[in-house]
Parts: structure tokens; C-alpha cells; sequence
């Protein structure tokens, strides 16, 4: 086998540390140091903070360049829920000065341009096989090496094996009768193409209404002839208030005050620098309570989940914020019967996450766009030229699911991966993700899992969330190395100690009772879990230095000779 091309630094080379010999822990050859999976977000970072370490590192991509969920998800109108000025790195204080972002929230182009321009600075593409999908990753105990297999037949052994496989990159496409037979156009949000789709003058189908489907039915209804809104189950969306960020005086500002905004980041609950009303929602009058909730609609999206502390704790508090959002649907929508049919009846409202939109409720005034409602006239069979329902037959020219993902677990269920004695990651997440942290798993030594299930994850900034957890791991390596150690792996009762402390956090709010992607609702046979962590980031930042500082308390660590 031929070894991988030159990955990074080298232990002699720029950004080595030289009092580290990285094979004095090795019994077996090897590789390389590191292998990353997955060329997003946290998969970058997670390829500069290895390579700075002085650690050769390879990583496989199964898309044609970097960005993960931004490289595939071009649907018209996508764009980020978090503010273009926090979703960023922090890592590089000249990167933040230097780039300048154009609007609050960012379009899928614009964040797509950040990060191949951080990726460029950094020489980070270098490191990866791109157009390349791993279907194994299996860990031989004798050699403590994991042997990376890909679809293209290369395989690759490394001590470390990263997991930057993303939360929102397995699609969803239900398996509804005759789905493959239309004849028009067919696309999925999650896999839009790179070239155009013209929408003038054709019928165009949208089943789903989560956060793809809300912010592409504006955009898609401002060309088509017709489009048909097939709604299963409504959504609660807030309108962004989205800007340019044209203000010179305004940019400076943010850039000159960065390192308060993203310390105050650092210590909220969701990785912005927000904090709640410092009141429960029943503990004020009903005059301060709308004055806090129109701040927080002016704030824009799914930031309003957060006005009260007790919003997603307390029926009460969750019902007067309902309330609110339903009067301003109402408002929007022209027709009081499409408002009803709009309107969730289904969730407490922020336990799935708020969709931010652009004129979205607003886009069922025109004349050329109708909601079907599933719940009344559920979907009998796709045909060659459209959609049937219980009662109707829709013919389209374009059919569009908007039907999401398998969340949190889904792509590192579809990557065989094996760990000490022949177990599969399948088997021991069939119940449910079992992680220590999110960030490791029993019987999977040397292998981490970057911001999915057991970490807040998609309830926090995913930026911030995976410089933190790239961070904690570079340290943890520094760690293993001054103690000469060999692996690092989850402990059992750690595992089992943390599922718990997962599963009561989320007990003690509103979010269970909803039927979310957050629970695996979504894909059949999947089983009912609350994936993310809910205690919050800096919480959870705290846990993850606590245990660090405490030797990397719940972790099994074997030195050379397995002692």
C-alpha cells in the first residue's frame, strides 16, 4: 500500500514540537498520526489544530470540496440561523478583522466562500481526499491502529481516528410509494445541484415544511407558475429581520469589541452573546412580558426560544410565548383558515427548533401558492406526473423534498465501524447514541466524535462548539503524550453515568414531548432518544475541563505495555 502524500507538518517541519517523537507509542508502523472524516466546519479545524501539534494528518471528503452542510445544502434561500459575526472561527484574531461579512444572517454562498477562504489561509484542502467516501473504519488492538477504508479501495492506518461526519448531512427521502416514478425534475434540499434550477413558468411540489422547505418556498414562489406546499406537520418560523451589514462604523464596532462578544459567547447557554430575561415569563405583568417577547422577535428567528429562561421548562411560560407567535401568524397570513392550518398544534413551541425565515407565511397571500394539509389528505402515491393524495391529484413539473435528515447519528450509521472485538458502533448505539461527553464511546479507544449526540451540538453555535471540542481533544492529546500513553477510550460506567445525566437534563424541559428530528422522530424505526446535550454550552464546557483537569476522570488510558 502506497502511504498518503505528505499531510502537514512533518516532527522537523513548521509547527512540529520537537520534544515529541510521534511513534514512541507505537508498537506498529503507521500512516499516518491522524485520520479526520469529513471536511466541514469542525473537520477543518480539527485538520489545523492536529497539524499544529505536529501530528500528520489525513483526511477523506466524500463531496467534491469543503464545507460539509454549506457545500451541499445551495436550495434557494439557505441561509444560516446564527449571525454571520458569531458564526465564524475565533481562532484566528487577524481572520476575524481581515474578513468582512456582507449581511447578518449569511447566505449558503457566503459561508461557503468563509470557509474555502479558511481553508485556503491554512492550506487545509492539502490534507484531504476529496469525491472519496469512508465505508469502514475497523480498530486492530495488537497494532492499536484504526485501518480507514474508503469507496475508491484505498485504505489508510492511523492512531487517531476524528469523526467530523456532521449532524446534517445523511438525507432523509421517505420511502412514500412510487417516489421514483415522477418523470419531472426531481431534488432533494440537502443535495441541491451546482448549476441553476430554473423555476419560470413550472408546477412546482414542496413536501415539508422543517427549515429548508420555509426558507425555499418564498424564493421558489417569486418564479414558478404554481407552487404546492405539501405540509405533514406545520412549523413555528420567526422572520429574520435580515440587514446588510453595510455600516462601516457599525462593522468596526463589532470587530474592535470581538473578544467581549465571544467571551460572553463562551459563557451562554447556546454559544451566542445572548442571555435570557433574567425573570421566568409568569414572574413579570403581562406589559413587561410582550416588551421582552417583541425584543426578542426583533432579535429575529429561532433566538426567540430563548427570551425567557423558563420558555422550553414551563407549559405556562412556553403557552404565553405560543400565544404571541400565533397572533403575529395571524397577522401575516391574509386567509384566517391557511392561518390555522399553519399554525403547530403539535409542540410547545421551541422544542423544535424555530425556523428563520423571509417571508415565509407571507408567501401564502400570493395566488400561485397552495397548502395541502397531510393530517387531512395524506400523500397516496407519487406518480409519473405528480402527487395524489387521499383526495386529489396534483400535477407538477418539479417535485422538491424537503424532508431533512437523519440527524446526529445518521451518517456514522451508514460507515461500518468496528471497534475492540469485532463491535460495531451499530450495535452499541442500536438503543440509542451511548457517548461519554459526545465525545467518545466504549470499546472505540483513539476515536472521537465531533459535535453530534451527548453534546449540545445543534443547540448551540456549531463554530464555537467544534473549536471547543478540537480544543479539549489537542489537549487531551497533549496529555497522552506526557504520559507516554498508548489509547484513550470511554469508560463503560462513564458512558452509562453520562447517558443519564443526558437523558435528565431533557427530562426537566418540554423538548421530549415533542416528535423532533432532535428525538430521531423522523426515520422510521429509529429510536425515540433526545440526541443533544440540553444543560447548555458553557455548562458543558465546564464538565469537559473538570474532567480534563481531573486526569480525564471516566476515561480508560493504557500506556505502552497496557498498563
Amino acid at each position: 500500500m502506497t502511504p498518503p502524500t505528505d499531510s502537514g507538518p512533518t516532527d522537523s517541519g513548521p509547527g512540529a514540537r520537537p520534544d515529541k517523537d510521534v511513534n514512541t507509542v507505537d508498537t506498529h508502523t503507521r500512516d499516518v498520526d491522524a485520520v479526520v472524516i469529513g471536511a466541514g466546519i469542525s473537520g477543518l479545524y480539527a485538520v489545523y489544530k492536529l497539524r499544529a501539534r505536529g501530528m500528520s494528518v489525513h483526511g477523506f471528503e466524500s463531496a467534491a470540496g469543503v464545507g460539509g452542510t454549506w457545500f451541499h445544502n445551495r436550495y434557494p434561500g439557505a441561509r444560516c440561523d446564527v449571525e454571520s459575526i458569531d458564526y465564524s472561527y475565533s481562532f484566528d484574531e487577524d481572520l476575524q478583522q481581515e474578513w468582512t461579512w456582507s449581511e447578518r444572517f449569511a447566505t449558503q454562498e457566503e459561508i461557503l466562500a468563509y470557509l474555502e477562504h479558511v481553508a485556503d489561509r491554512h492550506d487545509l484542502r492539502s490534507a484531504f481526499e476529496f469525491l472519496t467516501r469512508v465505508v469502514s473504519t475497523v480498530y486492530d488492538e495488537d497494532s492499536g491502529l484504526w485501518t480507514v477504508t474508503t469507496d475508491t479501495g484505498r485504505s489508510v492506518t492511523a492512531r487517531f481516528c476524528i469523526m467530523a461526519t456532521g449532524v446534517l448531512s445523511a438525507t432523509n427521502r421517505p420511502d412514500i410509494p412510487g417516489r421514483d416514478s415522477f418523470t419531472g425534475e426531481s431534488y432533494h434540499t440537502g443535495e441541491w445541484p451546482h448549476d441553476p434550477v430554473d423555476f419560470a413558468g413550472k408546477r412546482v411540489g414542496v413536501i415539508g415544511t422543517g427549515s429548508s422547505g420555509i426558507q425555499s418556498i418564498p424564493v421558489i414562489a417569486q418564479e414558478a407558475e404554481q407552487v404546492v406546499v405539501f405540509q405533514r406537520s406545520p412549523n413555528y418560523s420567526i422572520p429574520a429581520g435580515n440587514r446588510p451589514l453595510s455600516d462601516d462604523e457599525q462593522i468596526a464596532e463589532v470587530k474592535a469589541t470581538y473578544p467581549e462578544r465571544r467571551r460572553l459567547a463562551r459563557l451562554s447557554g447556546g454559544g451566542t452573546p445572548f442571555t435570557p430575561y433574567p425573570k421566568g415569563a409568569m414572574e413579570v405583568d403581562e406589559a413587561e412580558r410582550r416588551r421582552v417577547y417583541d425584543e426578542w422577535w426583533q432579535r429575529g428567528g429561532y433566538l426567540f426560544a430563548k427570551a425567557f429562561p423558563d420558555q422550553t421548562a414551563s407549559i405556562e411560560a412556553n403557552d404565553s410565548a405560543r400565544e404571541y407567535v400565533e397572533s403575529k401568524i395571524r397577522d401575516m397570513v391574509n386567509d384566517p383558515k391557511i392561518a390555522d392550518q399553519l399554525i403547530p398544534t403539535d409542540h410547545p413551541i421551541g422544542t423544535k427548533r424555530i425556523v428563520t425565515d423571509d417571508g415565509y407565511f407571507e408567501a401564502f397571500n400570493r395566488d400561485n401558492v397552495a397548502l395541502v394539509n397531510l393530517r387531512r389528505t395524506p400523500i397516496a402515491e407519487i406518480t409519473a406526473d405528480g402527487v395524489r393524495t387521499s383526495d386529489s391529484h396534483y400535477p407538477l413539473d418539479m417535485l422538491i423534498f424537503a424532508t431533512g435528515f437523519d440527524a446526529m447519528t445518521g451518517a456514522l450509521s451508514r460507515i461500518d465501524i468496528r471497534g475492540r472485538n469485532g463491535r460495531t458502533l451499530r450495535e452499541e448505539w442500536a438503543a440509542g447514541p451511548r457517548t461519554y461527553l459526545g465525545l467518545a464511546s466504549h470499546g472505540f479507544p483513539n476515536m472521537f466524535f465531533m459535535v453530534g449526540a451527548g453534546s449540545p451540538s445543534v443547540l448551540a453555535n456549531m463554530v464555537l462548539m467544534a473549536e471547543q471540542q478540537v480544543d479539549w481533544i489537542s489537549d487531551c492529546l497533549d496529555h497522552l503524550d506526557e504520559h507516554n500513553a498508548r489509547s484513550i477510550e470511554a469508560g463503560e460506567q462513564a458512558v452509562d453515568e453520562w447517558g443519564a445525566e443526558c437523558n435528565e437534563k431533557a427530562a426537566g424541559t418540554l423538548f421530549p414531548s415533542a416528535n423532533s428530528w432532535y428525538m430521531g422522530a423522523n426515520i422510521p424505526g429509529k429510536p425515540r432518544v433526545f440526541m443533544p446535550y440540553i444543560g447548555g454550552f458553557a455548562n458543558y464546557g465546564n464538565i469537559c475541563a473538570e474532567v480534563a483537569a481531573a486526569g480525564y476522570k471516566g476515561f480508560d488510558i493504557v500506556g505502552v505495555e497496557g498498563a
